[in-house]
């Protein structure tokens, strides 16, 4: 699969419905910076009137983790993936359009390289922040990310 907002926004139809109908939609992607976007609607908001935890849980996730499956790709090598830890703080309520951004690709490329190089599994972590629509950071994620080669 070629890494598009299009063809990641249908990976998510198929493979994480949740994900999907909650409104998670990959905006861009390129070798250093993955952008994922969620509005606030009726079926992602908590009772607070604002986005629930989990949705942007999901849209930060798919930032880093869609980052991390194009590399894996690229590398033409069979590599596992897993989040094996995460912690997340939040700094405002969510509303309106929020953009999360993981722009750590080159952490992705050294994992890997030292994956390839030692055939040891790897650990790191990537973050991607939530910032509505007036430049306000709403959430930040740090996912825990595992890799490790197949054999």
């Amino acid at each position: 699969m070629t890494f598009t907002p299009r063809k990641l926004n249908l990976f998510t139809l198929f493979k994480l419905p949740a994900a999907y109908f909650t409104g998670v939609r990959t905006k861009s992607i390129d070798a250093q910076t993955c952008v994922v976007v969620v509005k606030h609607r009726w079926i992602n908001q908590n009772p607070f009137n604002s986005m629930f935890w989990a949705v942007q849980g999901m849209a930060a996730e798919f930032a880093t983790g869609a980052l991390l499956m194009m590399k894996i790709k690229d590398s033409q090598k069979n590599i596992s993936m897993l989040v094996i830890n995460n912690k997340a703080s939040f700094t405002k309520k969510a509303k309106g359009l929020i953009s999360f951004s993981c722009d750590q690709g080159h952490l992705v490329d050294q994992a890997i390289q030292k994956a390839l190089e030692t055939g040891e599994g790897q650990r790191f972590i990537l973050t991607a922040s939530g910032v509505d629509q007036i430049g306000d950071i709403v959430s930040s994620f740090d996912f825990e990310w595992s890799i490790k080669l197949k054999h």
